[in-house]
């Protein structure tokens, strides 16, 4: 059995970790009900207001929290040989044929976010950066390489324009309940790696480095680098992040 490695770092303010302790899982079920229930309404109502589903039971969580400990966004990891999303909720998405790739280097990312109630989109952005970062170092220290995600037809431009390769995988499709076009993706890492070497060094820089401070398996928290403001900080807003 895959043992996965949990990581936990600072990036300027936010300390990015995976969840672990169940008070900070509760708080992120809460956090996708606010987003994904009481905004995007893709999923039903909880009378707990507590948005979880039985992907849960063997999923990973790594949250963002603000400098006062507040979890402000999040994005879940679904792991082999359990069941991505994309085989069952996301199948519509997917060409008649395509087989998944459910290798250990092979994972879905799922309920990316961040807290709609923060409308700064300057500070949305850096959050939202920080999570992928946080995607990025996760992959590294698991030793995957590739990862499925399900977004919403614009959003893939938006990390495209950023400079993560997602390559699609199916057409647009409008998926129930909201039927927002949606496209099923893959990111490979060692493209990025690639690409980013030749056109973005610095950007590869920033999501690579952590001072120094090597992220170790259950914890440290290593010291903090600054995203450096420029043509990087593309606005993202949170509602577009379909799975």
């Amino acid at each position: 059995m895959v043992r996965w490695r949990t990581i936990a770092f600072y990036e300027g303010r936010f300390l990015v970790k995976t969840l672990t302790e169940q008070q900070d899982l509760v708080e992120a079920y809460r956090l996708r009900h606010k987003v994904f229930v009481d905004r995007l309404q893709w999923v039903s109502a909880s009378p707990l207001e507590l948005e979880v589903d039985a992907y849960d039971a063997w999923a990973i969580s790594v949250g963002l929290f603000m400098g006062d400990g507040t979890l402000a966004g999040l994005f879940r990891i679904l792991v082999p040989p359990g069941p991505f999303m994309l085989e069952s909720e996301f199948r519509p998405c997917l060409l008649p044929g395509y087989r998944l790739r459910k290798e250990p280097d092979t994972v879905e990312i799922t309920r990316l976010t961040v807290d709609p109630g923060i409308h700064d989109k300057g500070l949305s952005s850096r959050m939202m950066l920080a999570l992928f970062k946080g995607v990025y170092q996760w992959s590294v220290f698991n030793d995957v390489r590739y990862l499925y995600m399900v977004v919403e037809k614009r959003f893939l431009r938006v990390l495209r324009a950023i400079g993560f390769p997602c390559e699609p995988i199916s057409p647009a499709v409008a998926l129930p309940p909201a039927g927002a076009l949606s496209v099923a993706a893959v990111l490979d890492w060692d493209q990025f790696r690639d690409e980013s070497a030749q056109k973005r060094p610095e950007f590869l820089r920033w999501i690579t480095l952590l001072d120094n401070a090597k992220v170790r398996d259950e914890a440290a928290v290593p010291q903090t680098v600054q995203v450096k403001a420029g043509e990087e900080a593309v606005p993202i807003d949170g509602e577009l992040v379909k799975a």
